[in-house]
């Protein structure tokens, strides 16, 4: 039997995150976006709320909530801000890849000091380079054994990463066998003081309320129980972590539209053009209509994600659909929020402006929707008989 109804605890999660959002991170948001600075204060409330880790089992310390609940709070989060939210809960990505594949000791040794802190910690997924984004075979981050087989020395630099600055943690992929292309890829877990720099922190459209930074590896050394599963496993790590996050992208992508809509409601039952409310216009009402059908299309394709996550079914078709369909709702919904605002929407008076610009960071990271659509056609393929 299908249902669509939420739990009472989740709910309540949902209420209680709307609640937030709406007091403490709409009335700091425009700031945040000016200035490009994450606010760490707020970081450390939603801490004390037990949501930076809240997909992580609460025998690690984290609040040990499915996938689906996670989505719920993503999604509020994301209406209040997509850019302090992107590295409000990055955790839930870059622990994965440990929780997924790390030993019991390293899941001791690097997520409890994360999960039980009560100050606030967070984690970066170290992937992306200058040469390598959603082609990722061509990562040229070099890990070299050590003589004796000690560890492991790396070098290279990554891009584009969220959070960098503010880890303590990374979970970095790099080649120990650039011969084998993917299949040369293995997972490790560096800590911040190992010897990695900073370096640069870039100055982007959209999600300024999240840090994006370049980290350099100058012959950075890795002890060998550092490595995640086995050399080589670095590439599967990744791309099943991915799969399994998607759905966050799309809570995302469902929060920022859902604000989007909301928004041009507002403003399109207040704003009289030609002697009633632009509310009371068919080519306005049209406008909406199509956003409000598609927002919860792409908030069913999600919880559908989510789901399969949390039955630890296989989901590549499913999140792939959802991740591109939602992400491209939310661009649409960002765009059709300004036009509803005319002149007023292309002002930074008004939030509809840096909706637009956070939304189109939601078609690019974490695979873009071109690449989402190799993916479904890929998978497509698989069902052919």
């Amino acid at each position: 039997m299908i249902s669509f109804e939420l739990t009472e605890e989740q709910h309540a999660l949902q209420d209680m995150v709307a609640k937030f959002a709406r007091n403490e991170m709409m009335p700091i948001a425009a700031e945040c976006d000016r200035s490009g600075e994450f606010p760490f204060e707020l970081a450390q409330k939603v801490h004390e709320l037990g949501l930076t880790n809240i997909s992580i089992p609460e025998e690690f310390g984290g609040s040990g909530l499915g996938m689906l609940e996670v989505c719920l709070v993503v999604e509020e989060l994301a209406y209040g801000c997509a850019g302090m939210t992107t590295s409000l809960l990055v955790n839930q990505i870059s622990l994965l890849p440990l929780l997924l594949k790390g030993s019991l000791e390293q899941k001791e040794k690097f997520l409890k000091p994360i999960c039980s802190s009560k100050e606030v910690k967070f984690a970066s997924f170290a992937l992306t380079e200058p040469g390598a984004g959603s082609d990722v075979a061509l990562i040229k981050t070099k890990a070299e054994r050590e003589e004796g087989g000690g560890g492991y020395v790396l070098n290279g630099r990554k891009t584009f990463i969220t959070g960098g600055d503010i880890a303590t943690i990374f979970i970095v992929f790099a080649s120990t066998d650039p011969a084998k292309g993917h299949k040369g890829i293995s997972a490790f877990i560096v800590p911040k003081d190992s010897g990695v720099e900073i370096g640069k922190k870039e100055d982007k459209m959209g999600i300024r309320a999240s840090h994006t930074v370049e980290l350099i590896f100058e012959d950075v050394r890795v002890p060998r129980e550092n490595l995640l599963d086995v050399e080589g496993a670095g590439f599967y790590i990744a791309m099943e972590t991915l799969n399994r996050t998607r759905a966050l992208a799309g809570a995302m992508a469902c929060g920022l539209a859902q604000r989007a809509l909301d928004e041009s409601l507002n403003y399109a039952s207040e704003r009289v053009q030609f002697g009633k409310p632009l509310l009371h216009h068919q080519l306005i009402q049209g406008k909406l209509a199509d956003m409000s059908m598609e927002i919860e299309a792409a908030r069913l394709l999600t919880w559908r994600a989510a789901w399969l996550a949390d039955q630890g079914k296989n989901l590549v078709l499913e999140s792939a659909q959802a991740k591109a369909f939602a992400a491209d709702t939310a661009m649409k919904a960002a765009i059709q929020a300004v036009q509803i605002f005319g002149g007023y929407g292309f002002m930074k008076d008004y939030p509809v402006e840096k909706l637009m610009r956070d939304a189109k960071i939601l078609q690019i990271y974490e695979g873009t929707s071109e690449i989402q659509r190799l993916v479904i056609a890929a998978e497509l393929a698989k069902k052919l008989r």
